[in-house]
């Protein structure tokens, strides 16, 4: 067993953040499997991202804020697919029922439930499998960005185009695929995430969980789903059409369907605090919105020169040059950057320096 501390100073009550992912393992059919739980109450299971890696996604800021303020009242828990991040190396091929079982095993090693399934993303067809196949692992089921068919999200030439970029030049791939997935996040949010997505996989692994995107079908399961169901789909996402969000709750029998504007993908950017409202109120949950820290309260103290990066920050320089300033190098800007936004709990750059304002260190 695994424990990855994150260490937050501590908060006034009403935050109550978890302060670390607990990582542990489990044997099935396709090996042994990484799993991380987080918070306390009953369990919510995510489906997997396109690319997912328990510790690497627990390095970003914005991730992390994003699961924390979910387990405030439930139990999250995330799994690293076969062949990905700390499970066993696997060259198995896995569809939605091959995902559900696995999800089914991790519920099944925690010993709690019946669990509320979250699905955003490719992750939503396994849910939708692990919701109509064992209905009693499953309280509510909770989707967001999803589709019912990974065929339908756009055609077999662009498909085709994006895998061969991704395996061919994984660094330009990573690129465009940031851009696609979150159009509006700031240049540096867009980098990190290409960074991110080249540190968890090689090209050949991304190439093929690129195409499983497209491959996983619920269609079998869908038309049986029979739990508590929500539908959340951004209207503008370029990653995978709002027509697929409302063609998924037209086909779940009795969907609550929630049509949000915005175009990035990923649910913990953009207005994380839309996504979270309408997902509180179905699963029964704190509400959304953080609390201020009280008056007075300073948090976590930045270090002197995090206060002058994020003075630099506040001028509106990119890490390139606010490194040149400094005489140090992009890299360690962009950490110094990442450590003010987890101190300040901010999930962007301009969140950042508004907090450190408030706080009087501008």
């Amino acid at each position: 067993m695994i424990r990855i501390a994150a260490a937050y100073a501590a908060r006034e009550p009403v935050y109550r953040p978890p302060v670390e992912q607990e990582i542990r393992f489990v044997s099935t059919e396709h090996g042994r499997v990484a799993f991380a739980t987080v918070g306390a109450g009953p369990p919510l299971v995510l489906g997997c991202w396109w690319i997912g890696d328990l510790e690497l996604q627990w390095e970003s800021p914005a991730f992390r804020a994003w699961i924390e303020r979910l387990a405030r009242s439930h139990t999250l828990v995330r799994f690293d697919r076969p062949g990905i991040g700390l499970s066993e190396p696997s060259d198995a091929t896995l569809d939605a029922e091959h995902e559900a079982r696995i999800a089914a095993t991790v519920l099944g090693e925690i010993g709690a439930g019946p669990a509320v399934a979250f699905g955003a993303s490719s992750g939503g067809c396994s849910s939708i499998a692990l919701a109509a196949s064992c209905p009693e692992l499953v309280s509510h089921l909770v989707l967001y960005g999803a589709y019912v068919d990974g065929a339908a999200i756009t055609t077999p030439e662009l498909r085709a185009s994006l895998e061969s970029l991704v395996e061919a030049h994984w660094g330009i791939g990573s690129q465009v695929l940031a851009d696609i997935f979150m159009p509006d996040a700031t240049a540096e949010e867009r980098d990190e995430f290409a960074r991110y997505q080249r540190r968890a996989v090689s090209p050949a692994v991304a190439a093929r969980n690129f195409e499983l995107v497209h491959l996983l079908d619920a269609t079998r399961w869908v038309d049986d789903v029979s739990v508590p169901t929500l539908v959340i789909h951004r209207r503008g996402d370029r990653a995978i059409p709002a027509a697929l969000g409302s063609e998924l709750a037209a086909r779940i029998p009795g969907a609550r369907f929630v049509s949000l504007p915005g175009r990035d993908h990923f649910p913990w950017i953009g207005d994380v605090d839309a996504v979270l409202r309408p997902i509180s109120a179905f699963v029964g949950g704190s509400a959304p919105e953080p609390a201020p820290p009280a008056a007075g309260h300073a948090g976590e103290a930045l270090s002197p020169r995090e206060r002058e990066v994020i003075s630099l920050v506040a001028l509106g320089l990119s890490d390139a040059e606010i490194a040149t300033q400094l005489v140090v190098s992009p890299h360690t800007v962009h950490r110094h950057v990442a450590n003010i936004r987890r101190k300040l709990h901010q999930p962007s750059r301009a969140a950042a320096v508004a907090e450190a304002t408030r706080r009087g260190w501008l």
